[in-house]
């Protein structure tokens, strides 16, 4: 089933792309993406499509992740 918040179809691979960020640029790195992320997705909420509510979870995802909360361990 796919789960566009948490765990997109599109970003499966043997590994995901946020992992393999990590492996090669480091946790920090990939936190301050992370929150770049999270503004990205609160900046359009809405404005692409009528899925205001998925990009504001895609936010919230972000934000967790950048704290160390990986959102994936709830699946």
């Amino acid at each position: 089933m796919n789960d566009p918040v948490n765990s997109p179809s599109h970003y499966k691979s043997e590994i995901e792309c946020i992992d393999a960020m990590e492996a090669a640029h480091g946790k920090e790195s990939v936190r301050h993406y992370c929150i770049n992320n999270a503004f990205k997705y609160v900046w359009r909420a809405g404005k692409k499509s009528d899925l205001e509510e998925q990009d504001l979870l895609k936010a919230i995802w972000y934000l967790r992740f950048a704290v160390g909360d990986d959102p994936r361990k709830d699946k």
